[in-house]
Formats: C-alpha cells, structure tokens, sequence
C-alpha cells in the first residue's frame, strides 16, 4: 500500500467539516490517499495479475459523454494490462522502472507480429494508395472478427482491477469547482453561482478536455499500482474465510451512544431522497432551483414530489433534519423504487479483510468502518488478527443502494447526506452490522440464518426503450459502403487524428461483446493485420443517426495515431449488424482506403 496525491479532492468539503475536529486531526487530508493492492503470482506463469482498491469517483467524463467508457477507473486497468503485456507477463516477470513510466502516457500492447520497416520512403505513399475502399460486404456471424485482446486464447492474460473505496465525497476533477460564466471558484457551502447549481463543474487536469482529464487521472492510478505491483513484498498467510448476510434497511434496530456517555436504540427509516439530491454534485449538476446543503426544502417541490407520494409524520421525522423530495422507500409502483433489503459482506484473505458495502460511503464514514471493524479483529481473535491487518472497504459492492454519510455529514445536507437513504444512523447500522460479521469470523461461528432474501423483480422490468425496427441505407448503397473517406494519397504524423465514416446500423442489433465495431488494420506484406480495436484509448467508434425517424445511420471511426505507432500503412474496418424489416439480422464490415503512416 501506499499515497496517491494527486487523483482525487473532496468535493464536499463543508460536509467534512462538520465531522468532530478531534477525529479530522487524526488524518492528514480530508479524502483517503491510500492505493491498498494485491499482487497475484502463479507458481507456473509467475505474476497473473493485481487487484488494488483506491477512492476516486469514475466521473472524469462528463455526462456530457455519448460514448461507452469505464472512465478513469477502466482506463487505468487497460493501462495496466497493456503495460504488462509489454513486459511479458504473466509469461514471466517484469518490472517498471523510470524509464518505463515516461513512455507510458498512452500505453498500449505492441505487435510482436509485425516488423519495423528499415526505411520510410515514397513508396509508402504509394503502395497507400493502391488500396481504395472495399466497399461494404455482408458477413457470416461467425466470421466477425474477435477483440484483439481474445485472439491468443490459449495464454494465461494478466488481469489488472481498479476497485473501488469509500469514495462518496471524492471527485478526480482535482483542479476544484469554478463557476462556467465567470472563471470563479463556486460558494462553498452550496456548490452554486450566484445561487445557481447548473454553473458550478469540477474541473479536471485535462481541462477543458474530458477525454484528457480522463486519461490523466486513469494513468496516475496506473502508475501508483505499477510501483505498488513491482514492491510488493508482504506475502497474504492464514485462512480464506467469508460472512455475508442480508438486511432489512428500512426497519433497522440501532444502539448507538448518546451524549451523556449511555446507549439509546434508534432505528433507520424507509428509503427517502433529500432536496439537496436533485442538485447534484460539482461532478454532474441538477438543475432548476436545487442547491446542496438545502435542509428546508422548499413549498412547491414538496408539492411535486408529494403527489408521487406524501410522506407521514414518522417518516419525516425519523429522516430530519433532511426535507424529504421524495419518498421512494413508500413508493412501491410498479415496483418498489429503493431497495431495502441489502447485503453486506466480510472476506477474508490471510491478513487483508475486504469489507464489501452496497453503497457509496463518505470519507469520514468509510474510516469509521474500518476502525471499527478492525478493533473487533484485534480484540477478539487471541493474536489470530493484528495491527497488521489490512482492512479495505470494497465500494458499490453486490448492489447499489446510494450514499452513506456520517451523522455529522448528514446534518449538512449537501448532496451525499441527502442521498443517505435511510435516515441519520445509517452508519451506525452498517457499523453494527459489519462488527457482528467480524465477531462471527472471528469465533469461527455462523451468521444465524433469516428469512430476508431480496425480491425477485425480473418478471416486473419495464423497458421504455423500442426495439429496432428497420435499419437502411440509400438507393445503391451498401451497408459498410464509405460515407466520407479518408482523403486519397494521405500521410499522417504520429499524434494526428484519421476519420472515415460509414454506412451503418444500429448497434444495438448485435452488441459484438466479443467482437468490434472498429479495428485499424496494418499492411504486413499481402495481409492485412488488426492492430488497434474499439477497447483501445486511441480508436474512438462514433454512431449517428442524423434524423430520428429515419432508418439510415452512420458509424464514424477516429483514430489519434499513438506516439509508439509502427509506420506502415493502414486502413479503418467497420463492422456492424442490420436489421431489416422482414428478415433476420445480418452483419457486414468495409473498409476505408489506405492511408501512410510515417
């Protein structure tokens, strides 16, 4: 384990003030910096892969962002793997060094089956364009092609994880919050411009480039695991061992201290939503007249959200100070709009327990966790557990069931506070909760069996979405065909961006998981080699359908040329599924002309 600094800030700030000054005196900074990771070694292949759990909201990317992206979390992972591909693993062992890490701004696997030509020439441009557009072509389904990173199947693959913490209250977009019309930072205590929410955007260190943004804070997190995977040195000993258990939320029973030094038992509510919810964060904003820290609320949104439902008397009261906008954990058409019943989860890994939690905790309340739960392996286990116990908190884990704050935090009623389900205590119940998972392991005895089991919905899905009806293309065009090509007798430098779009179809005809919609391929002699896919950072596949009645679409490949790229020549391959109106789907691929890359 160890500090990465500079990959998230606590984007709630004045919730975190709100925590007992003797308790934030115990820590340094007011979010977790701590990367915890796992370095897995198999006897054969040697290292296989790591996992590492760090606090940091995937929201580099704005929801601005049409495109699928793991953000800054599965950007990272592909870093990582990528990065070990290079060094041979999990064939053999290798390190990272200095030297590594200043190339690896964009790293990605490197052919090994395709030589670097001796000498650029003229005749690069040449042979280029000899290669027009093919022109689309229907496919059999089993000849799509495979991701690149599934071709050599019978290879053990290094597996990288980017786990998630107790994130709640960590944003990536380190630079801070300003407002968008006048370059200022927001007010602090409501994230608002001039009492505005929809002005206020955490900016981060790519700005104003998301994708930038994205890219940074993914290879920062990258890099620390690297240097964590390479110095790895404490080997896991002792038991794999696991509770787990399931919880009424809604109806929990809680002691907690009061402050004259006793005990009083509160209980938690029926899911609620606060006002404060509808402003967003400094991530993503609401919008209308939303702002954090609203513990009032005010009367025409009480009204709006009282018509989905009223809540009662004692459901106000038990969720106070938060005005509550709507009641979801009441709401129960179609379907129940909040979940109550929850799991939680202790595994057991020698030294290092993972505390898996439905839900997305705060700083302050993450660390109480912890503690907590580790005072309880210490104290009980008769040297069994020690102060060398790892203890992580695995966030968003086997369900999701919003945020959870500290009592303190959810007095403020900023936008995590009022995303705190079920009521002020619901810390103090997950505390409760986890310690008597952590008694049981550590007596080695069995959670008492209940009869609380989650509902079974899947026969209750609705789906708004309309199935594809049709997908078609001009009169004399082909689905693949070359909408816009990249221009004839092309060179591009390395760092430069190559576009060519396509005739297409929807993609939700066949979502090709374990194919592509995009390769970039490369000439090596007669044949034509993928090498970069959709998964890769550099190749982006942009689908459009330019008016909403109609049934023509258009896929567009964009491809910003990698610093680490061989010269050759290349080509854009698209695939795609269509649908037509009478008939079953049937998949097609085309290529753009050739292009020289020097």
């Amino acid at each position: 384990s160890g500090d990465l600094l500079d990959a998230g800030v606590n984007r709630s700030p004045s919730g975190y003030l709100n925590n007992p000054a003797e308790e934030r005196s115990k820590y340094r900074y007011n979010v977790d910096k701590e990367m915890t990771l796992v370095k897995f070694v198999d006897d054969e292949f040697g290292p296989v892969g790591s996992f590492n759990w760090f606090a940091t909201h995937g929201t580099s990317m704005s929801r601005t962002n049409s495109l699928i992206s793991g953000d800054n979390k599965g950007a990272a992972a592909r870093f990582m793997e990528d990065w070990a591909e290079q060094n041979g693993l999990p064939k053999q062992t290798g390190h990272a060094n200095s030297d590594d890490f200043g190339s690896l701004h964009l790293p990605r696997r490197v052919s090994t089956i395709i030589p670097e030509p001796d000498e650029i020439t003229d005749d690069l441009m040449q042979l280029a364009s000899s290669y027009k557009a093919s022109g689309g072509r229907i496919l059999a389904s089993s000849n799509i092609t495979r991701r690149i990173r599934n071709t050599q199947k019978n290879n053990a693959k290094f597996v990288s994880a980017f786990c998630q913490s107790n994130c709640g209250d960590v944003s990536p977009n380190v630079l801070g919050a300003f407002c968008i019309d006048t370059n200022l930072p927001c007010d602090f205590n409501h994230s608002t411009c001039n009492g505005k929410n929809e002005l206020c955007y955490g900016r981060g260190p790519g700005y104003p480039n998301e994708f930038e943004s994205t890219r940074i804070i993914g290879n920062r997190q990258f890099l620390k695991a690297a240097d964590l995977f390479n110095s790895a040195s404490e080997e896991l000993q002792g038991k794999v061992d696991y509770r787990h258990t399931y919880l009424d939320f809604s109806q929990l029973e809680v002691s907690v201290s009061t402050s004259t030094g006793g005990q009083q038992v509160v209980k938690t509510c029926p899911a609620a939503m606060g006002f404060s919810f509808a402003a967003g964060t400094t991530d993503g904003p609401g919008a209308f007249d939303f702002k954090q820290g609203d513990d009032k609320g005010n009367p025409f949104w009480r009204l709006v959200g009282g018509i989905l439902k009223k809540p009662g008397k004692e459901q106000v009261e038990c969720q106070a100070p938060k005005p509550i906008l709507l009641d979801t954990g009441e709401m129960k058409e179609p379907y129940d709009w909040a979940p109550a019943i929850l799991p939680i989860q202790i595994i057991r890994i020698g030294q290092l327990v993972i505390l898996s939690v439905p839900g997305e905790f705060t700083t302050m309340a993450g660390r109480r966790l912890r503690d907590a739960v580790k005072n309880v392996l210490i104290s009980g286990s008769n040297g069994e557990f020690n102060s060398n116990t790892h203890v992580v908190l695995a966030g968003l884990t086997n369900t999701y069931s919003q945020y959870v704050t500290t009592f303190e935090e959810y007095q403020v009623q900023r936008y995590e506070g009022a995303s705190t389900l079920y009521g002020p205590h619901t810390l103090s119940a997950y505390i409760q909760e986890f310690q008597k998972l952590a008694t049981a392991m550590v007596a080695n005895k069995e959670i008492p069996a209940t009869n609380i089991l989650p509902p079974d919905m899947l026969d209750k899905q609705i789906g708004l979405l309309p199935g594809v009806i049709l997908d078609s293309t001009p009169p004399g065009v082909h689905f693949g065909d070359v909408s816009s090509d990249v221009a004839a007798n092309s060179d591009f430098r390395k760092g430069s961006t190559v576009n060519a779009t396509f005739h297409s179809a929807c993609p939700r005809n066949d979502l090709l998981t374990d194919g592509t919609f995009a390769l970039v391929e490369r000439l090596n002699g007669d044949n034509w080699i993928p090498v970069y896919d959709d998964d890769d950072w550099s190749l982006r596949f942009k689908w459009s359908r330019p008016s909403k009645l109609s049934p023509e679409s258009f896929a567009t490949l964009e491809w910003t040329i990698p610093e680490d790229a061989v010269p050759g020549v290349y080509r854009l391959r698209h695939f795609g599924a269509s649908k037509p109106l009478i008939g079953s789907i049937e998949h097609f691929t085309g290529t753009s002309r050739a292009f020289a890359v020097r």
